[in-house]
């Protein structure tokens, strides 16, 4: 069986049956460099044995990566909230505050989305008439003038109390514009499509939209 010796602490391990050397990590817990050995003649008798751990199997190291990852996906959408929109609303809305409290996430990037997926904080009074005019773009108009749906919620998003609820009146809009422009062209195998279409469109021109505000009211 052999054993694992590290000349750094003076120690050894002794490889239980059905062992090897690749179980094991290259290092000791001393952070020294492990060698395998098949016998104690050539150390000195006074050299402590230890325990080590095994290394993570392939499969353990693999399951470990699956469950982790949304967890990483979520400490990025967290950071990537802070670094880009996180701070701009902050410094908008407490710009004109003597003394400041240092800036954070609050509920963060994910909470603000989660608390906004409901009716409310709809602005009806702008999301309406653009519906209407984005769809009668895109049912009458060809060339140039379908970038005007893309300016239009960009608009939404800019007007809008803050990023996320322009990003959210912006997806309705671009949402039920797209759908109902496809049923007034008669694209009714494009229905679904279109409506992704709107809702993505939305989605992005209303970040972008908010973001231009955010960063006009920091500076």
């Amino acid at each position: 069986m052999g054993y694992l010796i590290c000349n750094k602490c003076k120690s050894y391990y002794k490889l239980q049956y059905g062992e090897s050397a690749k179980d094991f990590a290259h290092k000791c817990n001393c952070s020294g460099k492990l060698r395998y050995v098949e016998n104690l003649d050539i150390i000195d008798p006074q050299w402590k044995q230890i325990s080590l751990r095994k290394k993570p199997a392939k499969k353990e190291i693999l399951k470990n990566k699956i469950f982790s990852f949304p967890m990483n996906i979520k400490n990025r959408l967290h950071q990537f909230y802070y670094k880009n929109i996180g701070r701009h609303i902050y410094n908008a809305r407490n710009q004109h505050r003597i003394h400041r409290s240092p800036p954070g996430m609050q509920a963060g990037f994910i909470n603000s989305i989660l608390n906004e997926l409901n009716f409310h904080n709809i602005w009806w009074i702008l999301v309406v008439p653009s519906t209407i005019a984005i769809t009668l773009i895109l049912t009458f108009t060809s060339g140039i003038f379908t970038l005007l749906p893309f300016l239009i919620l960009v608009i939404i998003g800019y007007l809008s109390e803050n990023m996320i609820i322009g990003t959210k009146n912006a997806i309705i809009t671009g949402a039920v514009s797209f759908f109902l422009g496809s049923l007034f062209t008669g694209s009714f195998l494009y229905i679904i499509p279109y409506l992704i279409l709107g809702i993505i469109n939305g989605a992005v021109c209303g970040l972008i939209g908010g973001y231009i505000k955010t960063r006009r009211l920091t500076y």
